[in-house]
């Protein structure tokens, strides 16, 4: 039996296949067969001692069954330790009852990974109340890493620097934007968000007249809708940017979304692999990678 390996459905597969190569270890697919009725049969090449599961929890449902019949294979093939890689982790925006009768997905799905997975491993998780990603999964080892590094050097790869003005669509992307503006040297700005319904937003950025004539970077931890980043594009545009690039860790939005974005100003759309995404610009490979190694040490 190999004693750590790295296994993926083929959503993600060539992300997988790289964190694999970065910690020089083999990288295994997970079969998935669905049948005529919607269930699925999961069968696994083999069983390392820690195997590493690489899952982007984008569109999630079918995926959570999958990682528990893979979760099956893994146990009866005698693996000892597994580990969720889950750059994308699904169901974390939840985090109380808003109305009488609704479940709190998030305690919810916490529990149910948490009775597959020893570890559970994450890239810029979307909470709100809940303070760390520990705190959603008291019962296992959890860890929440940021990407703001790997897109910091993405960004001044691409000429980004004290020129730049980096800008938040809303008051929750404050210390991210933040950070990433501290990183490239460059000023931040955040705005006011007001949000009517999925697609109706209205931004509000201050008025500053410095914006005019500067490179902005719109930066966020997630796009879905796109209604915020389109109202971001649109203020940006107003405050006479000379361009306009944007951004993004987790890339939900489909490709009308995408091209209404370019439509609305966007000179590019940059993501980062933790989804699969056209836009995908930014590798996860090494900081996923650089958490992981304590779990080769002998």
């Amino acid at each position: 039996m190999m004693s750590a390996a790295v296994y993926s459905f083929a959503h993600g597969r060539a992300s997988a296949a790289e964190l694999a190569a970065t910690l020089a270890l083999k990288h295994e697919r997970i079969e998935s067969h669905t049948f005529p009725d919607g269930e699925s049969r999961i069968r696994i090449p083999s069983a390392a001692g820690t195997a590493f599961v690489y899952c982007p929890l984008d569109r999630p449902n079918g995926k959570l069954t999958e990682l528990m019949l893979a979760a099956d294979a893994f146990r009866r093939g005698g693996t000892r330790r597994l580990v969720l890689i889950a750059p994308y982790l699904c169901y974390m925006r939840q985090d109380k009852a808003f109305h009488e009768g609704e479940a709190v997905s998030q305690q919810a799905i916490a529990r149910f990974l948490s009775s597959l997975f020893e570890r559970i491993l994450t890239v810029d998780a979307h909470l709100h109340r809940v303070s760390s990603i520990a705190e959603a999964f008291p019962e296992i080892e959890a860890a929440n890493l940021l990407a703001e590094e790997a897109i910091a050097r993405f960004a001044a790869e691409q000429g980004f620097g004290t020129d730049t003005v980096v800008a938040g669509p809303d008051e929750e992307s404050a210390q991210w934007v933040g950070r990433l503006a501290a990183a490239l040297g460059a000023r931040s700005v955040t705005a006011r968000k007001i949000r009517r319904g999925d697609r109706d937003v209205e931004i509000s950025f201050p008025t500053d007249p410095a914006m005019a004539g500067k490179r902005v970077l719109i930066a966020d931890d997630i796009v879905s809708s796109g209604g915020t980043m389109l109202s971001a594009l649109a203020a940006m545009r107003e405050r006479g940017a000379a361009s306009i690039h944007v951004v993004v860790t987790h890339a939900l939005f489909d490709e009308e979304v995408h091209r209404r974005m370019l439509l609305a100003g966007a000179s590019a759309v940059w993501s980062t692999t933790s989804v699969p995404h056209p836009t995908n610009a930014i590798s996860l490979a090494d900081l996923l990678a650089g958490a992981l190694r304590d779990e080769l040490k002998e």
